[in-house]
């Protein structure tokens, strides 16, 4: 049996979703523009903190959290949203996130290259996430 590799599943995401440079999603983000979603794991958000102002909604919920007609969705994650920009660690998850709402049907929605590191350094504040 052959597999596909997960860097060959991002690669072919790649090309159907819209990805950001950190600074374009730095601009949007000062314009009060997009809402960004951190779909890292919550103990990379205990370890190293997220950006101000986003939105956890981890990785394996994403779907099920984003659908109206799961048990599992949170409206209150997207009220009021212009333009969800995801983030992950480096832009892996985020791109086949990103690519799962496509398929969903969500149109303005994309993902930010090079993820949180990237957006640490276009200088996104950055807090800390306790634990609860």
């Amino acid at each position: 049996m052959t597999i596909k590799s997960s860097q060959t599943l991002v690669e072919e995401a790649q090309k159907n979703i819209e990805t950001l440079s950190s600074t374009e999603v730095k601009t949007l983000y000062d314009n009060k523009e997009i809402t960004l979603i951190d779909v890292r794991d919550i103990r990379e958000l205990w370890k190293e903190g997220t950006i101000e102002n986003s939105k956890h909604i981890p990785r394996g919920m994403l779907e099920f959290w984003l659908d109206p007609e799961s048990t599992y969705y949170q409206s209150n994650k997207i009220k009021d949203i212009k333009k969800l920009v995801l983030f992950c660690a480096l832009g892996w998850r985020s791109a086949l996130a990103t690519k799962s709402l496509v398929d969903m049907g969500f149109t303005n929605v994309a993902h930010v290259n090079g993820g949180f590191d990237a957006l640490k350094k276009s200088g996104l504040k950055v807090i800390a996430k306790e634990k609860k």
